[in-house]
């Protein structure tokens, strides 16, 4: 068979294929034009799902008559003034998306550049263009979609759920744009210059309000990165990813690098299979990342993506590290110095008996005594010691009575689970196991790093290509005390391994090659380290049902007002809640 040039009707088909996958894909192409093109207000309006009918209205800087004509045309594009591939600043910019639509589906624009006599009008099956009295902006309205192209209408789904993706791309094009205003369908409305709080409440529902923290770092370096936005705090999850905007250098994405950053911050805060809230917006030096990946431009590559990966790490987990009383923690330096890939200490071997500071209500040593006398005598004693060692508390109580400290002073206990306060906020319920499991935690990740070298070093037969996939992340696996190397094309060598760690080495080496080749790093041993910590401060703290006496109590108090990530326990579960004295007033009818 000879070669043969395709016709330009089949190339824009095949280009369709990749550009236009389903009507959520039309639309999110003709908005990213529309931002493009200036404008501060978008309308789009849909029917059966996008099936039928995408409008879309824009009052941006529109087209002359010339512009209409070559905007249609494969590889037409105003968007590369200067050609270089390397220095993009607009949403799109490959040329392809007009046409591809027009190649399956009917599409008339109408457009009017701003100050001309009258606009223009184009028939994108006839190619026929005739004045019109459309005055401003642009008009783009596609009927009929995939109705040339027929086959492609059997893979579809439900008007409803293809409306549902419709919903999500323009929620995803209003939180990286505020300043802009969104209508679609005139029931989800985005108003322009919307304050971003009150978008994020529009976008991700009332709940988050009041429930996200401000992110602003940038990075010590020349690259000039930074990272703005806001994150949830960890007792605000939801079960799936759905409402993680990301944005690089103002696109929305969908990245591995960033997705599996945010998951690394929250590990030591939330269970494997919640998901935190998150807007969060990136910016780089545009030569530093390469957006032309896919012609659906969700997915972008990173010059240097584990510098990326750590920054970001860093960043949010100094931001979920914040203490109640907003104060610096003293080992806090400590913490954020490391690589943040694997930011955890192991504690010494965690089958020994730990040396727990001053000041924590319950020691291991009094969990494992072999002396012959009931649990609680044995706690009781512990704590004693701990408090009688420990600095007198400054009164914080003024002379109304009302309590200045975050967690303000004891009142009571409630079923042997709860400690109870008052602030002056209010009413605060402690957990008071979930509140000494995070002390326990936070204080064992500053512990030494201690390693244990094999004799004889493990060597773990693997396939070239998972060696190579090992290799890339040896460093990060360094850092929590895992020492390896090449051993020939077709094997590691594991030298020195975490103390007291017994692991399968084969099995875990190839489950890192494994998530490094799909994402591009891996967050085995960090999570493994998160789950050995997590465990062993569950079980070697202060238990409910256990009576505390107030000494005791105010102890908690006082420790988990200065520990980082204090809001929730390793597992995520929340360790205090403050009620503040209105909502009591409302019960009594007081208000």
């Amino acid at each position: 068979m000879s070669v043969r040039v395709l016709p330009d009707y089949l190339v824009n088909q095949i280009a369709a294929g990749e550009v236009v996958e389903r009507p959520a894909s039309v639309v999110k192409e003709l908005v990213e034009n529309a931002l493009d093109a200036g404008a501060d207000q978008i309308t789009v309006d849909v029917a059966d799902g996008g099936r039928t009918m995408i409008c879309v209205i824009d009052n941006g800087a529109g087209m002359t008559r010339d512009d209409l004509a070559q905007c249609v045309t494969r590889h037409a594009t105003s968007k590369l003034p200067d050609d270089d591939l390397l220095n993009i600043s607009f949403m799109g910019f490959r040329g392809e998306a007009l046409p591809s639509i027009a190649s399956v589906a009917d599409m008339t624009i109408d457009t009017c550049r701003v100050g001309s006599e009258h606009g223009w009008h184009l028939d994108c099956n006839t190619m026929d263009i005739r004045p019109s009295d459309w005055d401003s902006g642009t008009r783009i309205r596609v009927q009929n979609l995939f109705a040339k192209t027929p086959a492609r209408l059997k893979f579809l789904r439900g008007d409803r759920a293809e409306l549902m993706s419709i919903v999500d791309v323009i929620k995803r094009l209003a939180m990286s744009r505020p300043d802009v205003g969104f209508t679609l369908n005139n029931k989800w409305r985005f108003p322009k210059n919307q304050d971003m709080a009150d978008r994020i409440v529009a976008v991700m529902g009332a709940d988050v309000s009041g429930r996200m923290r401000n992110v602003d770092i940038s990075s010590s370096s020349t690259d000039g990165m930074r990272m703005m936005g806001l994150i949830s705090e960890p007792t605000l999850r939801r079960a799936s990813s759905v409402d993680q905007y990301l944005f690089v250098n103002g696109r929305p994405v969908k990245d591995k690098v960033l997705v599996g950053a945010l998951r690394a911050a929250y590990m030591d805060v939330m269970h494997a299979r919640e998901f935190p809230l998150c807007a969060l917006y990136l910016t780089l030096n545009p030569r530093h990342v390469d957006v032309n990946v896919s012609p659906a431009k969700t997915e972008v590559h990173f010059l240097e993506p584990a510098h990326v990966r750590a920054f970001i790490i860093r960043g949010l987990r100094d931001v979920l590290a914040e203490t109640i009383d907003h104060t610096p923690h003293e080992n806090q330096a400590a913490i954020s110095g490391y690589a943040p890939d694997f930011p955890m200490h192991i504690p010494i071997a965690v089958q020994q008996k730990l040396e727990i500071p001053r000041a924590v209500p319950m020691t291991p040593m009094a969990v494992h005594s072999s002396e012959n006398r009931p649990e609680s005598d044995i706690f009781n004693g512990a704590v004693r010691r701990a408090v009688s060692d420990r600095a007198p508390v400054a009164s914080s109580v003024s002379s109304g009575g009302i309590d200045d400290r975050p967690l303000g002073h004891v009142i009571g206990q409630l079923g042997n689970k709860y400690i109870l306060a008052e602030c002056a906020d209010g009413f605060v319920i402690v957990d008071q196991h979930a509140a000494h499991e995070r002390i326990t935690y936070e204080r064992m990740r500053t512990r030494t790093l201690r390693t244990q070298p094999f004799l004889t070093p493990v060597v773990v037969d693997m396939r070239p290509e998972d060696v190579v996939a090992v290799l890339t992340v040896a460093d990060e696996m360094r850092a929590v005390g895992l020492h390896l190397d090449a051993f020939g094309d077709n094997a590691v060598a594991i030298f020195e391994r975490p103390a007291d760690w017994e692991l399968n080495w084969g099995d875990l080496l190839r489950t890192v090659a494994d998530e490094v080749r799909a994402a591009g790093h891996s967050s085995q041993l960090n999570e493994r380290l998160h789950l050995k910590l997590a465990n062993y401060a569950c079980h070697h703290s202060v238990r409910a049902g256990q009576k505390l006496d107030r000494a005791q109590m105010d102890a908690l108090l006082r420790d988990i007002e200065s520990t980082p990530r204090a809001a929730q326990c390793n597992h995520g579960r929340p360790v205090y809640k403050i009620i503040p004295l209105g909502q009591l007033d409302a019960l009594f009818e007081r208000i």
